[in-house]
């Protein structure tokens, strides 16, 4: 039984191609959460990790140590915070899979049986180029084929989200922290 005003524990992942700006939404709301004295973590992009290629020369090896490498780091915050925050979901990793390698049937149903454990799905729009970093790849015709290929995958799978509103990038977190907290 959970203490009065106690929150109910939370998942929650911002979605989308890479270069849009998810990973400083994930820093900026779990600031914001933790600024409101609740206890929440952030799952990073276990992508940056990875020993294998990653981009547009992954392989099935590198997509299938992704996905999992992003489930143990869920199952690891979960089993200490309130509320987890992650930096994508497995349907975004399983969506560069599907680019390089095909649809996977084996993958795919795991895929659709986790994203059950998210209780909440932002969407984060493509809002202009993705900047340089020095590990994605910022070519614009790949980085829409992954945004692309991440709205198919929602839509065959009847997943809901919140898309987030390409005009509104300053009330993001604001709507996030809303969000969680309707989840108490």
């Amino acid at each position: 039984m959970e203490a009065e005003g106690a929150l109910t524990r939370v998942k929650l992942a911002f979605i989308g191609t890479h270069g849009v700006g998810k990973t400083t939404l994930c820093y900026d709301l779990v600031a914001a959460l933790k600024r409101r004295g609740v206890n929440a973590d952030m799952v990073k992009e276990v992508a940056r990790l990875s020993p294998l290629p990653i981009n547009q020369k992954t392989s099935l090896d590198a997509q299938t140590w992704i996905l999992m490498a992003q489930v143990a780091e869920e199952i690891r915050s979960a089993s200490q915070h309130d509320v987890v925050v992650c930096d994508r979901s497995v349907l975004d990793n399983y969506a560069y899979l599907v680019r390089a390698c095909g649809r996977q049937p084996v993958i795919e149903q795991f895929v659709a049986y986790w994203m059950a454990s998210y209780d909440l799905l932002f969407k984060v729009p493509v809002t202009g180029l993705a900047a340089p970093d020095g590990v994605r790849d910022v070519d614009a015709a790949f980085v829409r084929d992954i945004d692309g290929l991440v709205d198919e995958l929602l839509a065959q799978h009847g997943l809901a989200c919140e898309r987030l509103d390409a005009t509104d990038r300053d009330g993001w977190v604001r709507r996030a922290c809303e969000a969680v907290a309707g989840r108490r």
